[in-house]
């Protein structure tokens, strides 16, 4: 009896449920163009292009845990890929190799990661102290990060980078992709963060009800600060990725990767009001999205479609979702600490 309990569990989660759209599209995508989808040479391309935003979801996936969200992911990606593109470009330049090529792209990692991770300050400043709606606060950071990158640039693409650059975002290790590898290794962090760490616990208390969590006496603001902080330095390392595989970095790159982030976590699972997520779900939302973009690409089916596209699915999967998160979004009172 309990052995049946627990499978009809399973069957009614979101991630079982994703589980089965990802094989369905797989599937109906090998069927519309088996030869070029099921191809080495696609599945390779497929594992070296959805981290890019796979990453941004996952950053993305942590704030709206909080009953936030992030809309100055991709700013603060190419801000970082520019100030790192930058110290590359002119300290260090394409003759630069050996020791000293990795010693510059260490300095630019970090430097990347410093921007990210000040970048995500700002934006728990803004949500935390200053009480902004996070939807409006990151929505201007991210423009003042975009303006910032132009600023640097003039609008141009900053490229001459020593060769070594490439092997973030275009080689393998032990014939595995090494974004792939990265988002990886961000996607378990995450999920032990969440699920094994006492500041994981106080994401999700806080997330399902900000009373309960304040009469805890959980610091709500040191909270919001991390997440923000933590988002911030994942979008650092989803611009280095980017600046890679480009082999340049532009304050417009992967524009049409904010609507990608939030879809896959909504379609993950993560509930928009707070206090549910899992990031399972969210990499079955990624192969999933990952799929359907690269099998509408070989059906030729235009970029402005596929935006339709996933813009519509969007709506279709919160309207199938609303009556889950009116009970959470019920219990969540606006709440500002002292």
């Amino acid at each position: 009896m309990s052995g049946s309990r627990t499978e009809a569990k399973l069957t009614q989660t979101p991630e079982f449920r994703l589980a089965i759209i990802a094989v369905v599209v797989f599937a109906l995508m090998a069927a519309l163009s088996p030869d070029r989808f099921l191809s080495a040479q696609n599945l390779t391309s497929m594992a070296f292009q959805f981290p890019e935003f796979a990453i941004l979801a996952l950053a993305m996936t942590i704030t709206m845990m909080t009953g936030g969200i992030d809309l100055s992911v991709v700013g603060v990606s190419n801000l970082s890929a520019v100030v790192a593109a930058t110290i590359l470009a002119s300290l260090a330049g394409p003759e630069t190799a050996g020791a000293a090529a990795v010693m510059w792209l260490t300095i630019a990692l970090l430097a990347s990661l410093s921007v990210g991770a000040a970048a995500g300050f700002a934006n728990g400043i803004l949500v935390s102290r200053l009480g902004l709606p996070p939807i409006l606060a990151t929505l201007g950071s991210g423009l003042v990060f975009t303006g910032l990158a132009v600023a640097m640039t003039g609008g141009a693409a900053v490229m001459g980078f020593p060769a070594i650059v490439a092997v973030i975002g275009n080689s393998t290790l032990f014939f595995v992709p090494v974004p792939l590898i990265l988002f990886g290794l961000l996607a378990v962090a995450l999920h032990v963060l969440l699920t094994r760490t006492g500041f994981g616990l106080r994401i999700t208390m806080y997330g399902a009800n900000p009373l309960a969590a304040l009469y805890a006496a959980i610091d709500l603001d040191r909270i919001l600060l991390r997440v923000y902080v933590i988002a911030g330095m994942f979008s650092s390392v989803a611009g280095m990725i980017i600046m890679s595989r480009a082999n340049s970095a532009k304050a417009d790159y992967g524009s049409s990767y904010l609507l990608l982030a939030v879809l896959i976590a909504v379609l993950g699972g993560v509930n928009p009001y707070g206090g549910y997520g899992r990031v399972v779900g969210v990499v079955l939302a990624v192969l999933s999205m990952q799929f359907l973009s690269s099998g509408l690409n070989m059906l030729q089916v235009s970029n402005f479609a596929r935006e339709l596209i996933w813009g519509a699915l969007l709506i279709f999967v919160m309207v199938i979702n609303i009556t889950d998160w009116a009970g959470l979004r019920a219990r969540r009172a606006p709440v500002k600490s002292g």
